[in-house]
């Protein structure tokens, strides 16, 4: 069964985080919710295991609440 993957596993975190600005650069904060929106329902759909998504949303709020 696939584990999500917690450790560093970008080929350019420095280009990827400048994307990520980058895309919410001059929006409106309405216009970033539902590019964020958007996104995560992509990714979710990538990623595609509900087991996965479901490990990631448990970290999600875990992570959040310390």
């Amino acid at each position: 069964m696939p584990r999500l993957e917690l450790n560093p596993n970008f080929t350019d975190p420095d280009a990827f985080y400048a994307a990520l600005t980058a895309l919410h650069r001059d929006r409106s904060e309405a216009d970033s919710e539902r590019i964020n929106a958007r996104l995560i329902l992509l990714l979710a759909n990538h990623i595609g295991d509900q087991a996965v998504l479901e490990e990631a949303m448990s970290h999600a709020v875990a992570d959040g609440d310390q």
